[in-house]
């Protein structure tokens, strides 16, 4: 929910601060309501894994003041490493930043209002909630056998905004899940968790050696790229 939380407050602040300084506003705003309301959200989800390994809450929640402070000067000097070694933002890059440019316009929308928007791009938007909405109703209220085929409207939403590697990505962990619990439901309940907060936190950690084999013009061996017909 940071994100949603962050959209409002993006085009309260826009429509509050005028044309001149509206964008820049929304976009600061948004940032840092979506960070507070991130870590919040990560604390409790590290309460759940501390409560399921016995962990000591206090402990908990000086280690997340620890990792709180040590991200203040971590994160910066990894982004400005990130973005020094790779081409963001380029269209045609590896790295498009696509979230940049939406929230960028969504803080125009909040300045300019509606006008500002394509045509018929309200009507579009009407149509894909109505539609997301009855896929939610019909998935929540159909039996357990006929709910499972409906599509959910936000996976089918991710890969628009984020490319098609990460609909990869969430097609081989969808497969991964599935081919465990076929071989042990009861046990993939327990460590399908685990598997994937290992892989995050190990594509997490990889940002930093990648950073720095980038700013030394290092290639890898083998890459997918997706090219027009």
């Amino acid at each position: 929910m940071a994100y949603n939380y962050g959209k409002v407050a993006l085009f309260i602040l826009a429509a509050i601060s005028g044309r001149e300084n509206g964008v820049i506003a929304g976009l600061v705003g948004c940032g840092l309501i979506k960070s507070i309301v991130s870590i919040s959200s990560d604390l409790m989800h590290d309460f759940k894994a501390g409560h399921l390994t016995l962990t000591s809450p206090r402990s908990m929640v000086i280690s997340q003041a620890a990792g709180t402070l040590l991200g203040c000067i971590v994160a910066p000097l990894t982004f400005f490493l990130y973005y020094k070694a790779f081409d963001i933002g380029n269209p045609t890059g590896e790295y498009k930043a696509p979230y940049a440019l939406i929230y960028r316009n969504m803080a125009i929308l909040g300045v300019q209002g509606f006008s500002a928007l394509p045509s018929h791009c309200l009507q579009l938007c009407y149509g894909f909630f109505a539609f997301a909405f009855l896929a939610n109703l019909v998935r929540d209220l159909s039996p357990e056998k006929i709910g499972k085929w409906v599509p959910l409207p936000m996976a089918m939403a991710v890969p628009f905004l984020v490319g098609a590697s990460f609909a990869i990505d969430m097609s081989i962990g969808s497969l991964i899940v599935f081919v465990y619990e076929k071989l042990d439901k009861k046990k993939a309940r327990l460590m399908i968790p685990v598997i994937g907060s290992g892989l995050m936190c190990g594509e997490g950690l990889w940002m930093l050696p990648s950073a720095m084999l980038g700013l030394a013009k290092v290639k890898p061996p083998m890459c997918m790229k997706f090219v027009s017909s």
